[in-house]
């Protein structure tokens, strides 16, 4: 038995590349994306009532994590990536059928003609992901209070002191302020649910790392207890 999907829209995220996105959903709430509705399911009555929904669960293709063959065990990065639970009792992107789940905060649904998109809040969403099905999320239904959850019985992170130098601090200079305060927010809730590989995390050796969120490049350096975000630049393509 074998089943064929179609994308039923994509998410156009503030994530352009999988290095720093959340592991979970809700844990970055000013992380933001749209998604775009195709046809032919951009039809209107399609849509009634949606906004009465604070939250969506959105469920989409790993299409940057599909391979050949799956694996019965994975290495969650969690567990520091030295120990092996069962691919099921993961939330791992590489899975016999390269399915995902998130919940999403639905912040606003716009129509500009036979356009649909959905404005979404708190993702942990690629750029460029196809979503197969939407659904509302019922708290009375869908919160579970008193559920085990394994392995992670607590969010990831603690509060930082992150510092800017001047470089970025001039590159935040040139913005609107409020495009300015929302990406300097952004990053400091990215860093602070630290996304260095789990072998990195422990070490004294001081490193830099990048990522790309929107359409700017973001360098920062660990060194030690101490975090430094040093450059904010304009992403440029690379010639081919």
């Amino acid at each position: 038995m074998s089943f064929t999907f179609e994308p039923i829209g994509i998410i156009h995220s503030c994530f352009k590349e999988k290095f720093g996105i959340p592991r979970q959903s809700g844990l970055i709430p000013e992380a933001e994306g749209q998604l775009e509705i195709l046809p032919p399911y951009n039809r209107p009555e399609a849509f009634v009532e949606l906004q009465s929904y604070s939250h969506l669960w959105i469920s989409f293709i790993f299409h940057q994590a599909m391979r050949d063959a799956w694996r019965p065990s994975v290495r969650p990065p969690r567990l520091g990536g030295n120990r092996r639970v069962g691919v099921f009792a993961s939330r791992s992107p590489f899975r016999p059928n390269p399915l995902g789940l998130s919940v999403v905060e639905l912040q606003g649904v716009e129509q500009q003609g036979e356009q649909i998109v959905l404005q979404l809040g708190g993702i942990d969403l690629l750029d460029g992901t196809p979503v197969v099905d939407i659904k509302p999320y019922v708290p009375y239904c869908d919160a579970i209070p008193g559920a085990r959850s394994g392995f992670a019985p607590e969010p990831p992170g603690a509060p930082i002191e992150l510092t800017f130098a001047p470089q970025a601090e001039a590159t935040l200079a040139q913005l609107p302020p409020q495009q300015a305060e929302q990406l300097r927010r952004l990053i400091q809730r990215i860093l602070e649910i630290d996304p260095r590989p789990a072998y990195h995390r422990n070490s004294v050796k001081r490193r830099d790392y990048g990522m790309r969120l929107y359409d700017f490049n973001i360098r920062w350096r660990v060194d030690a207890e101490t975090v430094t975000l040093t450059r904010i630049e304009a992403f440029q393509e690379e010639p081919v």
